[in-house]
């Protein structure tokens, strides 16, 4: 699989153009005798292995890269300027497609395992398009199971745990007209800049003063555009930024605050405040069942002093969450070690030492969950 793995390292393609590599993996899958439906959500496919009647898992692995330009210098380094796989989806389509060859050739268990391959998780909702394009009724599952690879977790290490695992994503950009003016006679204009500046400000509190400290929330504005010239107050100014949280209600009420306070803004500043509030992924959320199933499959993989179930979960999202939302199941962090470069770095690279650990995984989970039945005496 690590030749597989680098292949596609070295061809990253970003969101919903994941051609040649939807094709590799098609190719590969079809070549083990395993049927294949492509064309779902665009790039999608999904491999289905049937061993007799019963229970129906899901195992996916995404196959987008990210807009970056690679840095480092291993020989598969990315051939395409400003692509990368920074984020280790290379790996996961690899791991995924190495448990698809032994589960083909070697069998072990009774029921049915959808491999599913997911175009465009970074921001672009490739598993919402899925989930849409009718995956879990084309394809039914009691559960589906998805795997990350996690620096800064010791290697091989998995984590996982019930409820929230990564927080919603939504995006946010809030458009202040205010009147412009001479730099040098403030007063004839309504300041968007001012107005601004404060909004920002103001926002800092829906974290710090109105959501209670024992829900997790950040807000951030990480952009602010205004203004072409020194002497100039400008007509607008642009803010935009990203929430993140782990509950639908602290959701509601971030985007309820941000509305109320930019309309405090717009008064006390005489200027006008337009919030355009973009519900992304959802909070990434693990079912009990799920996690008991991937907590069984870890132990009997890396045993127990290489499993977390007790750990804060990630600001960060996935898109995972929308497959979670349609059908119980789990995600997972697999331990890319305490060293690695952080996920989304331009020096980032997949440890293929993690390979033959992911396959194990996978296997395990699905001889586990989908057990073979002894014949008839």
């Amino acid at each position: 699989m690590a030749l597989i793995r680098r292949d596609i390292h070295a061809h990253p393609e970003l969101a919903f153009e994941e051609h040649r590599t939807s094709d590799l993996v098609a190719r590969a899958l079809t070549g083990w005798g395993i049927a294949v439906e492509r064309g779902i959500a665009g790039t999608g496919l999904v491999a289905t292995l049937s061993r007799g009647d019963g229970p129906s898992i899901g195992l996916r692995a995404d196959m987008d890269a990210l807009p970056v330009d690679e840095l480092g210098s291993v020989a598969h380094k990315s051939r395409h300027a400003g692509r990368m796989h920074a984020c280790g989806h290379d790996g996961h389509t690899a791991m995924l497609l190495g448990a698809a060859r032994e589960l083909a050739a070697d069998g072990g268990f009774h029921g049915t395992v959808h491999f599913i391959f997911q175009p465009a998780e970074e921001c672009d909702g490739g598993g919402r398009h899925m989930v849409e394009d009718g995956l879990f009724a084309r394809f039914p599952c009691d559960q589906v199971f998805g795997i990350h690879n996690w620096p800064g977790l010791p290697l091989g290490a998995i984590a996982v745990r019930e409820g929230a695992m990564m927080a919603s994503f939504d995006t946010f950009e809030i458009l202040v007209q205010g009147k412009g003016a001479h730099a040098a006679m403030p007063e004839q204009g309504h300041d968007p800049v001012v107005a601004g500046a404060a909004l920002v400000s103001a926002l800092q509190t829906v974290a710090s003063r109105i959501v209670t400290p024992n829900e997790p929330i950040v807000l951030s504005v990480t952009q602010f555009h205004a203004g072409d010239a020194y002497n100039v107050i400008p007509q607008d100014a642009v803010l935009r930024g990203t929430v993140r949280c782990f509950s639908s209600s602290v959701r509601d009420k971030v985007e309820a605050e941000m509305r109320r306070i930019g309309n405090g803004i717009a008064q006390a500043y005489g200027v006008a405040v337009a919030l355009d509030y973009r519900r992304g992924y959802p909070a990434t959320v693990n079912a009990p069942s799920g996690v008991e199933a991937v907590v069984r499959a870890a132990r009997a993989t890396v045993g127990d002093a290489d499993l977390r179930t007790d750990f804060a979960p990630s600001m960060a999202s996935e898109d995972f969450s929308f497959m979670l939302e349609a059908c119980p199941g789990a995600y997972l962090w697999l331990g890319a070690g305490v060293d690695s470069p952080g996920l989304h770095h331009p020096c980032f690279d997949f440890n293929d030492a993690l390979l033959p650990i992911g396959v194990r995984f996978w296997t395990t989970l699905v001889r586990q969950m989908l057990p073979e039945r002894l014949p008839a005496t």
